[in-house]
């Protein structure tokens, strides 16, 4: 049996920070070394972290890869491969592919993609139709993580907006149901109001306008209040106002049922950024203002915001062209989603064990996801290596993404992720993946 000894790290992990070490034995955490403490039997290989922080691998709640069906802008493979380069160990898929993945069937031909082609761990959502409501008691709550609910049109046009069937889906599953939350109703009265301004297509610098802040925080309003209703487990997704913020509270995660999420790109961008990326940044919800963006930033750090995540969601170039109605919305992050954060810990936003609360524990602890989140032993040993004080330079021929591009090309990092461990495995290294490895289905409690 294979024991690794990482070295010489300085660990974080819930809320400490120390030197130490981890020997990894049978994909699990056997030690945890403070200080200069010794491995209790010698070690078949030995990784020097000196001037790394190890860190447990990120889990990006949020991810669209796109598989099955629109695999010419992304796929599973390339997809998870760029999750390791960025420090994510597991991830968790979106229903609106094509075909959708909300049948019980679909939902199997997902996880068998998932398995064949995943490098990192995975899971995946079932999406909530206005009418499938009655399937949810068939779902293996050990499987799935959760329940996708489009409160707000997006891509794939899985909208739910019949009030019937919201109290259905709220009051029809004691699975996390996870809302994409958009009025749909104020974004056509102000996209209408807009055509007849602009014509077919409006300028980009307004999609903030037309997906507001009262059509967000209308959405969500309504979320929280069926959730309460029907207390549901309801986990709010993208948050992008500071409005929004009211409806949540920062009491310990363990004893919420409502909980909310904000985007690695929400946190960096504000609506100044539309003049110089232009289409690149335009996702759903948009991007809004800086006012914004430090009201969630701070909403991290008080506890009303309870995870950050990416909504990692590619098109091509050519699809991104046009202006607030015709260009596609989402953009690849997962590559560069935990060094953007801890650059933000350079800026002073967050503290380093902050952004590992938020992208590893509290995932692992919303989702009830088995043995994973943390450094701890019995654990899956899903860790990585970053480095600071490592200047690199983000360009078209190191992303991993299918689609080729990204809206931090021509961004200095300071940080870099150096090694990616996937249940002991040591899936990326300094540029190199191990093509070969598969990730393992997560498991909930």
């Amino acid at each position: 049996m294979k024991r690794t000894l990482i070295q010489n790290a300085i660990i974080v992990n819930e809320g400490r920070t120390v030197p130490g070490s981890v020997v990894i034995e049978d994909e699990k955490i056997a030690e945890i070394l403070v200080g200069e403490e010794k491995a209790s039997a010698p070690c078949d290989e030995i990784i020097d972290a000196t001037g790394c922080y190890l860190l447990p691998g990120a889990i990006d709640e949020h991810v669209h890869f796109r598989d099955p069906g629109l695999t010419h802008k992304a796929d599973i493979i390339t997809e998870s491969r760029a999750a390791a380069a960025g420090g994510v160990t597991s991830i968790m898929d979106m229903p609106n592919t094509n075909p959708q993945t909300t049948t019980l069937e679909a939902l199997d031909e997902k996880f068998a993609l998932l398995s064949e082609k995943s490098a990192v761990n995975y899971s995946c959502y079932f999406g909530a139709t206005n009418n499938n409501y009655t399937q949810f008691a068939k779902l293996d709550k050990h499987r799935v993580c959760g329940v996708k609910l489009f409160m707000g049109s997006s891509t794939g046009n899985m909208l739910v907006d019949r009030m019937a069937s919201l109290r259905n889906i709220f009051g029809g599953t004691d699975l996390l149901i996870a809302a994409h939350c958009e009025d749909q109703g104020i974004i056509k009265e102000n996209t209408d109001k807009f055509k007849k301004e602009y014509g077919e297509d409006v300028p980009l610098s307004l999609h903030p306008l037309l997906r507001s802040e009262e059509a967000c925080y209308r959405s969500s309003e309504l979320a929280v209040q069926l959730a309460r209703e029907t207390n549901a487990r309801l986990h709010i997704m993208h948050i992008s106002t500071a409005k929004e913020l009211s409806l949540f509270s920062n009491a310990p995660l363990s004893q919420k049922r409502i909980t909310a999420e904000a985007c690695v790109s929400h946190l960096l961008f504000t609506e100044e950024d539309y003049r110089t990326l232009g289409a690149r940044i335009k996702c759903n919800p948009a991007i809004k203002t800086a006012k914004d963006r430090k009201a969630l930033q701070e909403a991290v750090n008080s506890g009303l915001i309870d995870a950050i995540a990416t909504d990692h969601a590619p098109h091509l170039l050519s699809e991104k062209e046009g202006g607030a109605l015709k260009a596609m919305s989402g953009m690849p992050m997962i590559q560069f989603s935990l060094v953007s954060m801890l650059e933000l810990v350079d800026k002073g936003v967050f503290t380093i064990e902050k952004v590992v609360e938020k992208m590893a524990h509290a995932p692992a602890q919303m989702y009830e996801i088995q043995n994973r989140g943390f450094i701890r032993k019995g654990y899956q040993a899903d860790l990585v290596l970053v480095r600071p004080d490592s200047n690199w330079t983000v360009t078209a021929d190191c992303i991993l993404s299918k689609c080729k591009w990204s809206p931090l090309e021509g961004h200095t990092f300071n940080w870099k992720v150096e090694k990616t461990f996937a249940n002991g495995h040591l899936l990326y290294n300094n540029g190199k993946i191990d093509e070969n490895y598969r990730g393992q289905e997560l498991r909930f409690r």
